[in-house]
Parts: C-alpha cells; sequence; structure tokens
C-alpha cells in the first residue's frame, strides 16, 4: 500500500514534469489576437479605402482576413489622413504592429528612437508632379519662385520636393511654402489660394481647375520610395506571424505586379475616391513588376542611403540613422522561395538600373 508521504511525491514530481513539457506548447501556440496595420494614408475626405500600393489591394481584397480567420485573429486596419507623421504617432504609442510608410516619415521616426524593422518596399521610379490652377501663368518650377508653395510636410512628398528642387539650384525659401494635406491642396488649387502644390494633376485637369506645371517622369534620382514595416516589439513577440503577413502580402505583390491585371487593379483603388483614369495616368510609363517590386536590392539600399542623407541635409531629422540592423530580408526571402517568385521581380543596382542578367 502506497503510503501518504510518498504519495504526495509523486504527485508533486508529476505536476512539475507536466508543466515542463507544458511550457514550451504555450510557448509555441502563443498568438496575438489582433494584427493592427496602419496605413499613411486615407481615400477621398478619409475614406478608409486607398490605392496605388500592394498593401492598398491586399486590403481591398481582405487576404488577410482570409489568412488568420481560422486562428481567431482579427485585422484592424487604421487609415491616416494626417499620413505618416499620424503613423509615427501610433507606432511611439503602442497602437501599431506593421505600418505602409513613406521613406521620410520612417527616416524621421527612426531618427527619434521609434523601434522597426523594414520587412520590404511597395512603390519606386513613380513620377512626382507640381499642379497650379488652371489659368496659371506659370511654366515651369522656376516661375513659382517667391509665390505660394503647398507640400504635405513631414512626409515622403516634402523629401521629394527638396530633391526636385536641389535639382533645380533652390530650396523650400525660395517660396512661400504651407503645408496641405492632399484634400486640402487640392481645394486650394481649385480655389486659387496657391500657386503650385505637389500633387498629381489629372483628376485636377480633367476638372477643369487645374493644369500641370512640372513633373520628374520615372526619374530613379529623384523618385520616393515606400516601406512596410513591423515593430521590433511585435517581431520579437510573434516571428512566424510576420513571416505569414509578409508571404501572405509577396502573393499579392506578385498578382498586382501582373500587367493583365493592371485595369482591374485600377478598378479596385478606384474605390479610394482618386480616378480610375489618374491611376492610368500615373502608372503609364513604367512596367509594374518595376514599380511594385517588393525586393530590398541594391538600388532600394542605396536609396534608403540617400534618402537619410538628404533629410539631415534639408534639416528635416537632427541626427543621422544607422540602417544596420533595420532591414529584415529574411521573411521576403523566405516568401520569395516559398512562392517560386525568385526571379519574378527585376533586380536594380544602386543606379537604378536593371542589373543585365535580368533585362
Amino acid at each position: 500500500m502506497m503510503t501518504l508521504p510518498r504519495f504526495r511525491s509523486l504527485s508533486a514530481l508529476l505536476a512539475a514534469a507536466a508543466m515542463v513539457f507544458a511550457v514550451p506548447a504555450a510557448v509555441a501556440q502563443e498568438k496575438p489576437k489582433v494584427i493592427r496595420i496602419s496605413y499613411s494614408s486615407a481615400g477621398t475626405g478619409g475614406r478608409p479605402i486607398v490605392g496605388g500600393s500592394v498593401i492598398a489591394t491586399a486590403h481591398q481584397q481582405g487576404v488577410l482576413e482570409k489568412e488568420f480567420a481560422k486562428d481567431g485573429i482579427k485585422i484592424q486596419w487604421t487609415f491616416n489622413p494626417g499620413a505618416g507623421p499620424a503613423t509615427n504617432e501610433q507606432l511611439a504609442n503602442g497602437l501599431a504592429d506593421f505600418a505602409h510608410h513613406g521613406d521620410l516619415p520612417i527616416i524621421i521616426g527612426r531618427s527619434t528612437g521609434l523601434r522597426t524593422r523594414i520587412l520590404f518596399p511597395y512603390t519606386r521610379f513613380g513620377a512626382a508632379y507640381i499642379t497650379g490652377p488652371v489659368d496659371s501663368p506659370a511654366r515651369t518650377l522656376e516661375d513659382l519662385k517667391g509665390k505660394r508653395l503647398a507640400v504635405f510636410k513631414g512626409t515622403a512628398s516634402q523629401l521629394a520636393l527638396g530633391r526636385i528642387l536641389k535639382k533645380h539650384g533652390l530650396t523650400e525659401r525660395d517660396f512661400k511654402t504651407v503645408s496641405m494635406d492632399g484634400d486640402t491642396l487640392r481645394a486650394a488649387i481649385a480655389t486659387k489660394d496657391v500657386d503650385g502644390g505637389f500633387i498629381a494633376p489629372f483628376d485636377l485637369e480633367a476638372r477643369g481647375v487645374g493644369k500641370l506645371i512640372y513633373s520628374t517622369g520615372p526619374d530613379p534620382e529623384l523618385t520616393s520610395q515606400g516601406v512596410f514595416w513591423v515593430s521590433e516589439e511585435f517581431e520579437r513577440k510573434y516571428p512566424d506571424i510576420v513571416q505569414r503577413v509578409v508571404t501572405t502580402l509577396i502573393k499579392v505583390a506578385a498578382w498586382s505586379s501582373d500587367e493583365k491585371n493592371r485595369e482591374a487593379q485600377y478598378k479596385l483603388w478606384s474605390n479610394s475616391g482618386t480616378s480610375y483614369y489618374e491611376y492610368q495616368k500615373t502608372f503609364v510609363d513604367v512596367p509594374l513588376k518595376w514599380r511594385l517590386s517588393p525586393l530590398l536590392d541594391e538600388y532600394f539600399v542605396e536609396n534608403l542611403k540617400k534618402s537619410i542623407q538628404q533629410a539631415r541635409e534639408f534639416k528635416l531629422i537632427r541626427r543621422d540613422v544607422d540602417i544596420n540592423g533595420w532591414l529584415a530580408p529574411q521573411y521576403l526571402n523566405t516568401a520569395l522561395k516559398e512562392l517560386k517568385l525568385e526571379g519574378y521581380w527585376p533586380e536594380f543596382n544602386a543606379a537604378g538600373k536593371p542589373k543585365l542578367a535580368q533585362q
């Protein structure tokens, strides 16, 4: 007959053993209840639908919701009319796990101590435009000197404008520079409250209220890059979830980069309030596999370094930013391998030219 002391000892031993084997299982099964994605833009009038990027397409297709439904994980999207600065504020307050971000605001965030990991880019080689009222006498950028020029400060647009002005021997101080978001700027051009603004002209031209003053074309020296990132805290807790998010989005990027889906994608994006016509005009000059490439190639890395340098030069940040440890290419590389998409997008060299082997 088992004695009471021995029974207690055995029970304690079994309980301890159960705890030892239960801990790894609990860790392996740990999942977030919600994945919070911040988007540094919003549709016309602040509507929670956007266009112009792979991330916008993924949102409208509901692919992340489908991927994580079986886990009971909700996807929470936040669309920010306040653009990149608003997304930085959300991250600083622990309210964003992933985000769509322009190059300047993510650099500003990094320079102030916000901890992110860049997963992949979602845009490159897009033209930039300066648009004025329909009856503006201005024909060149120089014609706007001393006049009211609007740009959404703190966003990628401000850095792109700085590059353009530098190319022409100008700075923001040569203009009466004011900050306006997209909706406000469109209205200001229509009412002639500004002489020019950093915004695409095509919808405004179609309405008979705007005209193109300047365009960069798809110049690799002047283009902006957008990135998709994860917070360091979320990555540390849930690296497997990060991989699933990236793999799901790269699958969408392949669909979005297929020329046969160009028109269908414009229709999706036009739900944002920006017209199908404007997407046609702003995406016409560059193959989708170039424009929507998610590759962390030489061009991306060198352009990011240049953006950091120029942000400091234009006094948009106060301290340098080190990119060491900032990029997390392992998630993209795994996704490309799993989806058999290695070589699907052409790689570009530091100067923004396709590498010869992939032309």
